[in-house]
């Protein structure tokens, strides 16, 4: 506020008003006094005054303090009632010392108050002898002058140090115990807590510790390129990212054995697949891998690691052949060799790939791995750290199907072979609707997969019971022609309701069931009855539609935003493989009404009862009223007349209706 220091004034105006807002007598009464000592007035009496009414009074110095009247002001012992603003972190802790006992609460266990040696600094004037220079003098003459010399004084500000001692409370520090694991920096807060900052791919834990864990049994392998295209640079960080993994999931007991190869020009195998037992000697041998340079031969590497990497040796009797084996391959540089053929002839070694890179590799780790959702990809050196517990998931994924790889499922695929289409852009759709089969079981027990093409008519490829394993369906897919006219999603749908998705053609009651159409948009205007049509009947749509097309119209086939899934481009139709299995996985989990779709033929009436079905034929006989009955025939048994009223179970279903395709054959 400016003005003159009138510390005394103060100090008389507090007698007199007291402290505003203050509590009764019993609650001690501290003051605290921030000045530079130097006040207009008398501060002697005034403090004299303060003090006899039991007020604590702390003289807290600032810029240069005259401390003579500070001492006058502050409480007794004066060296724990006098500080310093100057030194703030240790005036404050004084204070506390200070306030403490018996002041305030006793101190914080653990903690104890110690006096140490400080210093009283100020500045202060004085006179200083600057030499005597000549100085003219009146002279008893008159009109003359004397010259004589003169002394010269002049003022001086000097820096006085009073030595003193000084009061402060000494806590065991929080952090002392180290509790930060994995190279994560403790930070205090307070006396008696903390924070710690964590690594990349360490925070999940409040204390950094490892939330990862290898709880699958597997033969892992990493394969990291070391060639001139990844540089040192990237190849440092390709080693950081694996001790750091490495560190992370692997534990004294764990069920894993590894190893690491690396490749340029030539591949080489410095830590054989289960050599070491111990962490420590891992992580050393890790640290001893160099780069090397060279050119960038994947998929030489590849085929050499399905060769070589995985052989057993008496020397490492602990690697288990039966286990499911596991490349991890870590590249950021384009292959100069093919890579498509390495990678074809590995996975037919049951080799289990997943492909680490940056985004500019997306294309060819999709091409290594053979599906998107076996890629890891990074857009910056820091965001590769934070993948660990994807790459994590994605390894204890091998041999556990997830999804609904272990549920009953029929699928049918609609795919779009129209001339608006394209065939270079039918190819991307073939090669989508093959690869998205990978994530099935084909069998009569768990997944059937039909197919259908459509321009102006739907065509269909193969029924939900032609084929009965994965090879099968993948070789068939592979040889579905191009039809190249105008497209009608409508009739394609249609088809599937009338022709694929009948119990005649396969179709299992009590099974979810799901269609996903693919096209470009086109010939979409007579497709949302034919989809409500499915969907009544218990089938669900799902859309995935590619190119520039009226969402409006996508949403009246689909249904829901939840089964629709618009893409720019073709290209980019893989990158949303993993959305859709995911979306058809969670409608092969939901409940099912065993009577949608019509289980029963021949307008005959499907009836629920508890966990089971029946068909009440009107005729016709037989389980799904699948006979006619003539006139005059006499029923073919007992148990089933015109009106045929056969319960069946969902198991006992699925297996009548195979016997009921055999004998159709």
């Amino acid at each position: 506020r400016g003005g003159s220091t009138e510390t005394g004034r103060a100090l008389k105006y507090i007698l007199h008003k007291g402290f505003p807002g203050g509590r009764n007598s019993s609650v001690p009464e501290v003051l605290i006094i921030i000045s530079d000592g130097k006040s207009q007035g008398s501060t002697a009496v005034p403090a004299m005054q303060v003090k006899a009414r039991h007020i604590t009074v702390f003289a807290v110095g600032i810029k240069f303090p005259r401390w003579e009247e500070l001492h006058e002001l502050a409480s007794e012992p004066p060296e724990r009632h006098l500080l310093f603003a100057g030194d703030a972190e240790d005036a404050a802790n004084g204070l506390y010392s200070t306030l403490s006992d018996p002041v305030c609460t006793a101190t914080a266990p653990g903690c104890k108050v110690e006096s140490h040696p400080c210093e009283r600094r100020t500045l202060e004037t004085v006179k200083e002898l600057a030499g005597n220079y000549v100085c003219w003098k009146g002279s008893k003459q008159p009109s003359a002058v004397q010259a004589s010399l003169c002394p010269f004084i002049r003022w001086k500000r000097v820096l006085v140090k009073h030595p003193s001692r000084c009061f402060r409370t000494i806590c065991p520090d929080p952090c002392d115990s180290q509790p930060c694991q994995n190279g994560g920096t403790c930070v205090p807060e307070g006396l008696d807590r903390y924070h710690c900052l964590c690594l990349l791919g360490y925070g999940g834990d409040i204390h950094c510790a490892a939330k990862l864990s290898l709880e699958c049994s597997v033969n892992l392998l990493f394969l990291m390129d070391s060639s001139a295209g990844v540089t040192l640079e990237g190849f440092l960080r390709f080693k950081a990212f694996l001790k750091r993994f490495l560190q992370a999931v692997v534990g004294q007991d764990s069920p894993m054995s590894l190893g690491v190869a690396q490749y340029d020009d030539d591949v080489r195998t410095p830590i054989e697949l289960g050599q070491h037992r111990d962490t420590f000697s891992l992580m050393k041998s890790i640290e001893a891998l160099n780069f090397s340079g060279g050119r960038t031969l994947t998929g030489r590497a590849l085929q050499h690691i399905a060769q070589h990497g995985f052989r057993s040796t008496p020397v490492l009797a602990d690697v288990q052949d039966d286990l499911p084996r596991v490349v991890v391959l870590l590249t950021d540089s384009k292959s100069q060799d093919s890579v498509a053929e390495a990678a074809k002839y590995v996975k037919d070694q049951n080799i289990f790939l997943i492909g680490i890179g940056s985004s500019f590799m997306r294309a060819e780790l999709a091409t290594v791995t053979g599906n998107p959702q076996q890629t890891i990809v990074y857009s910056d050196p820091q965001d590769l750290f934070n993948r660990m517990p994807e790459l994590q998931r994605k390894i204890c994924s091998v041999g556990s199907p997830e999804g609904c790889q272990a549920q009953s499922l029929d699928l049918a695929f609609a795919v779009d072979a129209s001339s608006g289409v394209g065939l270079e852009n039918f190819l991307r759709l073939r090669h989508f609707v093959r690869s998205s089969c990978l994530h099935f079981i084909v069998n009569r027990d768990v997944t059937q997969i039909a197919l259908v093409t459509y321009g102006s008519k739907a065509h269909t490829v193969f029924a939900l019971d032609t084929h009965t394993s994965s090879s099968a369906v993948l070789q068939a897919i592979d040889q579905v022609p191009f039809l190249g006219d105008s497209a009608s999603a409508g009739s394609a749908l249609l088809h599937v309701y009338s022709d694929v998705m009948t119990v005649q053609k396969g179709a299992r009651p009590g099974v979810n069931k799901a269609v996903v159409l693919l096209t470009n948009g086109g010939g979409m205007q007579d497709a949302a009855a034919p989809a409500q049509q499915l969907r009544h009947n218990g089938i669900l749509v799902f859309v995935v539609a590619v190119g520039d097309t009226d969402r409006d119209t996508l949403l009246g086939v689909a249904g829901s935003p939840n089964y629709l899934v618009h893409i720019s481009s073709y290209q980019d139709l893989q990158y949303h493989q993993g959305l859709i299995i995911e979306r058809i996985c969670e409608e092969a989990r939901s409940p099912v009404n065993l009577c949608k779709p019509n289980p029963c033929m021949n307008q005959g009436v499907c009836i629920l009862g508890p966990g089971s079905y029946r068909c009440e034929c009107h005729g016709w006989e037989g389980p799904h009223c699948e006979t006619r009955v003539l006139r005059g025939d006499s029923p073919r048994s007992p148990a089933l007349p015109p009106h045929s009223h056969v319960q069946w179970s969902p198991r006992g279903l699925q297996h009548f209706s195979r016997a009921l395709q055999h004998s159709k054959r």
